[in-house]
């Protein structure tokens, strides 16, 4: 299972429209404890830079990722 620590993070207010219906959702840029940075959606709790998260799925091609218990 991938897993990351939070490197930055967003909340999206005004989506693009084919995601305005998501509104508000939380973007976060993970830095993967494998190496290389990855652009995913949040899902559940929100999270803050530092926190660890992991995979959560995978939906149209799109990571989602949710902050690790703990």
């Amino acid at each position: 299972m991938s897993t990351g620590v939070v490197y930055t993070e967003t909340v999206v207010h005004a989506a693009p429209a084919e995601f305005v219906a998501d509104a508000p959702y939380q973007l976060a840029i993970v830095s993967l404890d494998g190496g290389g940075r990855l652009t995913v959606r949040i899902a559940g709790e929100r999270v803050k830079i530092g926190d660890k998260v992991e995979l959560a799925e995978e939906r149209n091609g799109t990571h989602y990722f949710r902050k690790l218990a703990g």
